[in-house]
């Protein structure tokens, strides 16, 4: 049995103002759904992730978690200065990237970029936390079921399907046979998993 993390909900008293926010970043908005009474429920995805994050307006979620109560939530990164660099040219707030001595905040990367050793952080309008933090190799055992992605079998035997066309297409295209057609069918679901 799987059990994919699949959502974390963090409270929002500006659904609008959350919603641009967040699309500035590049996350892709899933679900915008108003119920009426004030209660309103966004999600969004940050690219290459399989969790999203649901955002609620709704009086009971923000008096059960608090605006801005959120803190820590991790979004993990290949380059720490890159994710840094690229958030603030999206107009974010964005501390100085650390690492952790003796327990101590130390300015500047991990020595060698030392997986799971650098961080920057980050808050969004209202104030919920974001911790950036850089992986450059997984520990081991750390695996991701395609199911995050595609969420069922069939769907990821439809997926397979779409990328079997696509490729017969492209070497129609090239009117040659593709040797890596393993890296292209990679390239053509990491692609379409994204949306």
């Amino acid at each position: 049995m799987d059990y994919r993390l699949e959502v974390a909900m963090v409270p929002t008293s500006d659904a609008d103002k959350t919603k641009e926010f967040y699309q500035g970043l590049g996350w892709r908005l899933d679900a915008d759904f108003d119920f009426g009474g004030g209660a309103r429920v966004l999600q969004l995805t940050p690219p290459g992730s399989a969790c999203s994050v649901s955002f609620g307006t709704s009086p009971f979620l923000r008096g059960f978690l608090g605006e801005g109560s959120t803190l820590g939530l991790e979004v993990v990164v290949d380059d720490i200065d890159a994710a840094k660099a690229d958030m603030v040219s999206r107009g974010v707030e964005v501390s100085e990237v650390y690492h952790l001595d003796g327990g101590q905040r130390v300015p500047g990367a991990a020595p060698d970029h030392q997986s799971y050793g650098s961080y920057a952080s980050f808050k969004d309008p209202d104030g919920n936390g974001y911790l950036l933090q850089e992986v450059t190799t997984r520990l081991p055992g750390r695996k991701t079921s395609a199911l995050a992605s595609y969420g069922s079998v069939a769907s990821l035997a439809d997926a397979l399907r779409r990328a079997s066309e696509a490729h017969g297409r492209h070497e129609a295209e090239t009117g040659q046979e593709d040797p890596n057609w393993p890296d292209w069918y990679a390239q053509f679901m990491a692609d379409d998993s994204a949306g």
